[in-house]
């Protein structure tokens, strides 16, 4: 099985003649184990870290909490009694985030390329998340949050890294096989499949568009075989198309989408219920004009734009800084995605480089879909904004992320 294996070195050593039309591959010798399956490695980088990446994400984690504390003053006021609630409990999940960010950039990421603790993690958190199903605590029929004393958990939340992992690792573990369907296709479709069950379960149709499209663009960037990904494509699309007609028109499951839908189409149809969120956040947007009505001035966070301090915290953006906050804070997500690639196309290996795009296309697409749908572009999906929405589970987990991508841009710079 070993002449099978990447062997280890960079991205260009790894070209393999053939793969893209299906021809056998034969090594002329035998290579060295891949990098895909290294052994067990806990060591610190001691490089320089990227300045560029880490003022970035600090200038979005600090806009981002700014503008949630103004966006939930109103609402914590009213529901909570205390105006800081929801910006205080931020603050300690960010501080907590910037420990964990920092300890990671240090840490080689090559720690999680190993099968034991890519696997383990995977399955630890899918069994966690699987049990949040269950036995969680729920919010309009959602049951997504796990209680651990005063602590609020959103397990599905660390499952969409574990699972970019996995994807990272069996892709570029079985990179000289993807011309067999078996392992360019079928490890993704048992992955994916599993993890979009489990957030079916937990009426999570929101994640399940995102995971969906975070593995399908570590698919496409992988080096996958154009037939197996096309053939995948469209098998793929067939069954969510009819699992969604069979939700909606026969199991009524879903028959929320369908209010959604109704909300996008015509946000004037329904103000006082279903297309509340769209109407009000369409309001928000249109009366910040250019230059916004002033921070802190915003009129329909005042419990008339619902889940102002998550969902719709973008439209609380545009209302009190105007067009001109709304580019800023999209050109700031623009210059993350940059990043981001720059640092994938740098890695020093297609681990790397896999674990670094997954992880730019999850905030780049859940930063295009939450603002999408504050400008009703898109249908609601109760996507967060990132580093802007509130939520200390996101949020930990995001600046985590933060620390792999810090981890590999590192490493880059070391690469000869």
């Amino acid at each position: 099985m070993a002449e099978y294996i990447a062997a280890e070195g960079t991205l260009e050593d790894e070209a393999v003649p053939g793969a893209e039309t299906g021809a056998e591959v034969k090594p002329k010798s035998k290579p060295k184990i891949a990098q895909a399956r290294k052994k067990f490695n806990f060591r610190f980088i001691k490089t320089e870290i990227d300045k560029p990446f880490c003022l970035l994400i600090l200038v979005l984690l600090v806009f981002g909490i700014v503008m949630m504390f103004s966006a939930s003053y109103a609402r914590a006021l009213a529901i909570e009694g205390d105006g800081y609630y929801y910006v205080s409990r931020q603050i300690k999940a960010a501080v907590i985030g910037l420990a964990i960010m920092i300890a990671m950039s240090f840490l080689d990421y090559h720690f999680f390329q190993n099968t034991y603790i890519v696997y383990g993690f995977f399955i630890v958190t899918y069994g966690v998340t699987l049990v949040t199903s269950f036995v969680g605590s729920s919010t309009a029929d959602a049951t997504r949050w796990l209680n651990i004393g005063s602590l609020q958990l959103q397990p599905s939340e660390i499952l969409k890294i574990a699972m970019i992992m996995v994807f990272a690792y069996v892709m570029a573990f079985n990179f000289l096989r993807f011309h067999d369907w078996r392992f360019s296709t079928l490890p993704f479709i048992i992955v994916l499949g599993l993890v979009c069950l489990v957030l079916v379960l937990q009426r999570h149709m929101s994640a399940v568009l995102l995971v969906s499209i975070i593995g399908i663009s570590m698919m496409f960037v992988s080096g996958m075989p154009k037939k197996h990904f096309f053939a995948f494509i469209g098998i793929a699309a067939l069954l969510g198309a009819l699992f969604l007609l069979y939700k909606i028109f026969v199991n009524g499951d879903f028959s929320y989408i369908t209010d959604r839908i109704q909300s996008w189409r015509d946000p004037l149809s329904d103000p006082q219920d279903t297309t509340m969120q769209t109407y009000n956040s369409l309001i928000a947007i249109g009366s910040g004009g250019v230059f916004g009505l002033g921070f802190g001035e915003s009129r329909q966070k005042y419990l008339y734009l619902p889940e102002s301090q998550n969902d719709f915290v973008f439209s609380v953006v545009c209302e009190e800084l105007g067009m001109v906050g709304a580019i800023v804070v999209i050109l700031l997500f623009v210059m993350f995605i940059l990043r981001g690639f720059y640092i994938a196309t740098r890695a020093k290996d297609r681990f790397g480089m896999l674990l670094a795009a997954g992880i730019t296309i999850q905030i780049g697409a859940q930063a295009l879909l939450n603002i999408a749908v504050a400008t009703n572009a898109f249908p609601n999906t109760g996507i967060s904004l990132p580093f802007f929405s509130y939520g200390r589970t996101a949020l930990i987990i995001q600046l985590a992320e933060m620390g792999i991508l810090l981890s590999i841009s590192r490493q880059s710079a070391t690469k000869k």
